[in-house]
């Protein structure tokens, strides 16, 4: 039995490319980049080459660009290090009530110290308003972390409307684009985004690595303490080959490439609303509707079939779905961002799933699980009469 992976938003499998760069690295650049003989002078070109890849894939400067183990850790860089630097100015945060756990669970370590966060509420479709984010913005605000495009149902947030906003305010603008970077087009610059965060596995590079992007001009100290690597930015040996492969993942997606995946994701879209609809079953998108939000993201509710039930059983049939966030797959508790949108008392917080496509997912795998899917729907829904 073959698996069909559905699932790439928990992430992704790696590219022959990237596969390739990181056996080559690995063989030939072991050397300490902090070095000054020739090995970790020529690591040390490897990594400098690498971030530039980086900074231009965001319109950014090299230098701005600091090497992590992936979004947690940039997300908690430049959330707490950013309310600690700044305190003095005031002590008040705002995020979202969707976001990652990577960035909640920093806002809730910082209530627990003295700081007033909000947590912006969304529409049935994701996103926020920005007239609530207006509202909650006051003088002693001094960050404001959203994302750029939820994990979960796709839902894209109004980063330039916000970027736009905050020019004239005192708050540093961070924004969580692990599903956005690799898929939709990113320009700190045009957007006035001060902090963002990156994960290489989300776009068929290395586990355990990723970027947080940070303004020239800003202040703070490092997260993790040690040496003086990433310009005294982040302490640790920087895995060198690994960062290689990222680079080559990102160059495997250019503009015209994304564009590209981007429709073939709205067609897989179609294709599995109009062939559930085909084979008589019902079905609702969880998130924002057909062209507004980020296509690699589908969230579906299944009435009256329970989400535990239904991913099993696909995963009998060899198909990986997931019922939400991959961070939280061992929490029984329904979903944050299902309840942020439609209540805690929905029936859709246990009666959904998430599909999330990738560059190589196919339209016969697709149909392949809309037929699988539809099958067990039948079966539990004769079950269930009987």
């Amino acid at each position: 039995m073959s698996e069909i992976y559905l699932d790439h938003a928990a992430t992704t499998p790696i590219s022959a490319p990237v596969l390739a760069e990181l056996t080559k690295q690995y063989q030939k650049t072991f050397g300490n980049p902090s070095t000054l003989y020739q090995l970790g002078r020529a690591a040390n070109q490897v990594l400098e080459a690498s971030r530039h890849v980086m900074a231009a894939s965001i319109n950014a400067q090299d230098s701005e660009i600091v090497f992590t183990s992936g979004g947690t850790e940039s997300d908690n860089t430049a959330i707490i290090r950013t309310a600690e630097a700044r305190q003095d100015l005031g002590k008040h945060l705002i995020t979202t009530a969707i976001e990652h756990e990577a960035v909640l669970k920093p806002m809730h370590y910082l209530e627990q110290h003295g700081y007033r966060v909000t947590y912006l509420p969304v529409d049935e479709h994701g996103t926020i308003r920005m007239a609530d984010l207006e509202a909650a913005l006051d003088d002693e605000t001094t960050l404001v972390s959203i994302m750029s495009v939820n994990n979960e149902v796709g839902s894209m947030m109004p980063i330039h409307e916000i970027g736009e906003l905050l020019q004239d305010h005192q708050a540093w603008f961070h924004t969580d684009a692990v599903q956005a970077y690799g898929l939709e087009d990113i320009d700190v610059e045009r957007d006035h985004i001060d902090l963002l965060s990156t994960s290489a596995h989300k776009l068929y590079g290395p586990k355990l690595l990723g970027f947080l992007y940070r303004r020239a001009d800003l202040k703070f100290p490092s997260y993790i303490m040690g040496g003086d690597q990433e310009d005294k930015r982040r302490a640790g040996t920087q895995n060198v080959p690994a960062i290689a492969g990222f680079a080559t993942a990102v160059q495997q997606l250019p503009s015209a490439k994304k564009q590209e995946l981007r429709e073939r994701f709205r067609g897989f879209r179609d294709q599995i609303l109009t062939r559930f609809a085909d084979q008589e079953i019902t079905v609702y998108v969880n998130g924002p509707e057909a062209g507004a939000g980020s296509p690699h993201v589908l969230n579906l509710w299944f009435p009256g079939t329970s989400t535990y039930v239904l991913q099993n059983n696909l995963d009998l049939d060899g198909i990986a779905v997931s019922g939400g966030s991959a961070c939280t797959a061992g929490n029984l508790e329904p979903s944050h961002v299902l309840t942020a949108m439609f209540g805690k008392d929905s029936p859709r917080l246990n009666e959904s799933i998430r599909v999330s496509f990738g560059k190589y997912t196919t339209a016969a795998e697709i149909d392949q699980f809309v037929t699988t899917t539809s099958k067990i729907i039948h079966r539990l829904a004769e079950r269930r009469r009987h």
